[in-house]
């Protein structure tokens, strides 16, 4: 079956799911050291918890003060909602005034596959 149709069943029997991985790479304005720039990544990456509904953490370049590279997911049911989010996410850094991003990788993984029991 084809992933747009597995997902449309997945819909409409109400079990599937699609998670949306993005990865950015920041250049953050400011920090002069990495305590700084944890201090600086601390705030940005609460704005966006409590602004978005999402799972979002640092993952690459931990050792450098003017470099952070972020891992953020979320997940749904349809993908429209999931690529505007990440849209918006890159909308709300850049707006922040703490980084502008710089590399960006974005992908979708649908999951469609439950036994056929019903039973949790």
């Amino acid at each position: 079956m084809p992933v747009a149709a597995a997902s449309a069943t997945a819909r409409s029997e109400g079990w599937g799911m699609i998670v949306g991985i993005l990865r950015l790479e920041l250049l953050l304005h400011g920090p002069q050291s990495l305590k700084e720039k944890r201090g600086l990544l601390k705030k940005l990456i609460a704005r966006l918890r409590n602004r978005f509904p999402i799972s979002i953490a640092e993952v690459d370049h931990q050792d450098c003060w003017q470099r952070a590279g972020l891992g953020i997911v979320v997940v749904g049911v349809e993908s429209a909602p999931i690529e505007r989010l990440a849209d918006r996410l890159e909308e709300e850094i850049a707006h922040s005034g703490l980084a502008e991003t710089g590399l960006r990788h974005f992908e979708l993984l649908h999951y469609s596959g439950v036994d056929d029991s019903g039973c949790i």
